[in-house]
């Protein structure tokens, strides 16, 4: 029997060929640090812009956190502080008073209303220095484009009527409507200001005694003058000395009002217009405020304007 040849070099345990291990033993092993940094900046690349985003608003939290650490805490109000602030206040911007709120929201309506008789006497027309004043009044514009309300004994019997608008505007003025059982007339100015206001109409039938209220007008001619008092009454009756006139359901009240008072305002502490001035009550043979003056409630004078009611 033929046995089988052995070569004697040494036997390859590993079944690798000398030459390939003698080339696995000289390739150089890759650096692990290397290979995790390109993974990281690759990662980052990746997610670069929310990255930046969220480092912004760690960086952001943390400055407020560390402003708010150092900032002094904010003073604590006591009620003595608050009452402290509220004098300063008042002492130096007054509150406006109920009469001040309600002229100023009234002053572009008020009129002065002149009643001219004719000099000469004959009725024929004349200019106006041929005309006398026979009387001097009060009203309000109640319609912007020269709509006005006054009282009827104002007028009455009158030549030429003349009105003078808040900004010295004058005017003829014509009287459109009476109504002589309420002592009303309406007026309607021939010539208005471009920018003329009318009056804000509030009816009287929820008044109370008691309840602000301010008369404007031109009392003697002056004015136009502001008083301020309270209603003293509701669905008031009254008779002229003379007897030839009675009213009734009128709003008592107790601010100033005087001999050119009448067709004037009567005006809530809204400043919105609850009657028009119509008498005062006196018991001296010179007339003159005696603390009780009448208004004929707003919804009657607005009626004889043809209004709608309230």
């Amino acid at each position: 029997m033929r046995r089988g040849f052995y070569s004697a070099a040494a036997r390859n345990t590993t079944g690798t060929a000398p030459a390939a291990t003698e080339q696995l033993r000289d390739t150089p092993k890759p650096d692990v640090t290397e290979t995790r940094t390109r993974r990281w900046r690759a990662l980052y690349k990746r997610h670069e812009r929310p990255l930046v985003f969220a480092a912004g608003a760690i960086a952001a939290v943390t400055f407020l956190a560390l402003h708010g650490s150092f900032s002094p805490p904010a003073p604590v109000l006591t009620q003595d502080d608050i009452d402290q602030a509220v004098m300063r206040t008042l002492e130096t911007k007054p509150i406006p008073s109920p009469a001040m709120k309600a002229y100023q929201a009234v002053r572009g309506s008020i009129v002065r209303v002149r009643a001219l008789a004719d000099a000469a006497g004959d009725g024929l027309e004349q200019d106006e220095y041929n005309y006398t004043q026979r009387a001097v009044g009060s009203g309000v514009v109640i319609i912007d484009r020269g709509v006005i309300l006054t009282s009827l004994h104002v007028v009455s019997g009158a030549s030429r009527v003349r009105v003078e608008f808040q900004d010295g505007t004058e005017s003829d003025a014509a009287i459109i409507s009476k109504q002589p059982e309420h002592d009303l007339a309406v007026l309607q100015a021939n010539q208005i200001p471009d920018d003329l206001q009318a009056a804000t109409l509030r009816s009287a039938k929820h008044l109370v005694e008691g309840e602000h209220v301010t008369a404007v007008g031109f009392p003697f001619g002056i004015g136009p003058s502001v008083s301020h008092g309270v209603i003293s009454g509701l669905h008031r009756r009254y008779q002229s000395p003379e007897g030839n006139r009675t009213l009734s359901e009128l709003i008592q009240f107790d601010a100033a009002a005087n001999p050119g008072s009448s067709g004037g305002p009567l005006v809530n502490s809204a400043g919105e217009v609850i009657g028009i001035v119509t008498a005062i009550l006196t018991t001296s043979e010179k007339a003159g405020f005696s603390g009780i003056a009448f208004a004929v409630p707003i919804e009657i004078a607005a009626g004889a304007a043809g209004l709608p009611p309230f």
